[in-house]
């Protein structure tokens, strides 16, 4: 059946999605009432049609700005660095954290032909450069710990040297290799309240 080995194929392309997993779900896709399967069809759609990065800290959206950017009660002086968009949701869920992002869709990695122009580094440092001129910007580094986070980390402090910036990085209950998004939300409130400093310029 070509057509069921071509939907697990595709299936078997998303995160996390093994052989197995992607049949059973090929099978529920299948099982599914004709409604809904075009209705997931349409979902997926619209959101790869009209999600886009914000303009300013490249999460996704609608509009030119997201809503966390927009938001006034959000300072601008406090902005976490975050490796993908879900992300934003791990550390937003823990509801102690009161500024700003930048997500890099990435870390620096040559061998995935990742530099720092994909992460938009140049614009981060645009962007403390702006609001340096009302007072002293803290990044707080909240990367999964890995090499190439510390990497990423790294290549960051040596972008904003020079400016009224304090860098800081989030504390870890992770192990090296853990991912942020899968940690909970009392291991990421604490890593945030502990974060410890890494760099002070300016």
């Amino acid at each position: 059946m070509k057509s069921l080995a071509q939907l697990v194929h595709e299936l078997g392309k998303l995160p996390g999605i093994g052989s197995k997993t992607a049949t059973r779900l090929a099978y529920f896709i299948l099982n599914s009432e004709g409604g809904y399967v075009n209705r997931l069809s349409t979902a997926m759609m619209e959101a790869k049609a009209k999600l886009r990065n914000c303009d300013s800290c490249y999460n996704y959206t609608e509009e030119a700005l997201c809503d966390l950017c927009k938001n006034p009660s959000r300072t601008d002086h406090l902005i976490a660095i975050v490796e993908r968009p879900s992300d934003v949701d791990a550390v937003l869920s823990t509801q102690s954290f009161a500024g700003k992002f930048h997500v890099l869709h990435g870390l620096i990695s040559p061998i995935d032909g990742t530099g720092p122009e994909e992460l938009h580094l140049n614009d981060l440092r645009k962007r403390v450069e702006a609001l340096g001129e009302t007072g002293a910007v803290e990044i707080m580094l909240a990367l999964n710990p890995s090499v190439e986070s510390e990497a990423t980390a790294l290549y960051i402090s040596k972008t904003l040297q020079g400016l009224p910036v304090e860098i800081s990085k989030i504390a870890y209950g992770l192990p090296m290799g853990g991912a942020l998004e899968y940690a909970d939300k009392m291991t990421i409130t604490k890593a945030i309240s502990n974060r410890v400093s890494v760099q002070s310029c300016g």
